[in-house]
């Protein structure tokens, strides 16, 4: 990750449970409104947004398997972000969990070149797997069937992280 200039990856995106998080984006919404200079230009809003920022499309990187560069969560950007959403509360009287709170912090403050789907990586945390395919399987020698993938499943968010490089 280091060579290729990455700060956060990810084996399973998904929505989250929106009744979880119901002041979350209103929260999101309101710091990047106060602080416009911590939102990279070249982030990855389309990951998390469908119209531009207005609404949430609940879309988030699964931390149960992510990998990222400390540094990243030390920057002055997710520091108040973090401190942020913590003074609201959302922390402990909803349940804004670290997958979230992550996957908007990385889409938002990082390049959109700088989040990596781990798509030669297999992992499992039942119901949800990710399965390489192909050369990837192969090279691998995954134990798991590539045919038994959450990655384009109807409700995955893959195809989303997907499109912001096509």
């Amino acid at each position: 990750m280091e060579d290729h200039d990455k700060v956060y990856s990810f084996t399973i995106s998904l929505p989250e449970w929106e009744p979880t998080i119901p002041t979350l984006w209103s929260a999101v919404k309101e710091f990047t409104a106060a602080h416009p200079e911590y939102v990279q230009p070249h982030n990855a809003m389309d990951f998390l947004s469908n119209d531009g920022g207005k609404t949430y499309n609940l879309c988030h990187f699964w931390s149960n398997f992510e990998i990222a560069d400390m540094d990243f969560w030390r920057t002055e950007a997710y520091q108040a972000f973090f401190d942020f959403l913590e003074a609201k509360g959302g922390f402990y009287y909803e349940r804004w969990g670290d997958a979230p709170v992550h996957s908007i912090a990385a889409a938002l403050f990082a390049r959109r070149d700088q989040i990596h789907f781990f798509r030669d990586v297999g992992y499992r945390h039942d119901p949800f797997q990710h399965c390489p395919s192909g050369e990837e399987w192969e090279a691998g020698r995954c134990a798991c069937d590539p045919k038994d993938t959450f990655d384009y499943h109807e409700n995955s968010c893959l195809r989303k992280f997907e499109a912001l490089f096509s």
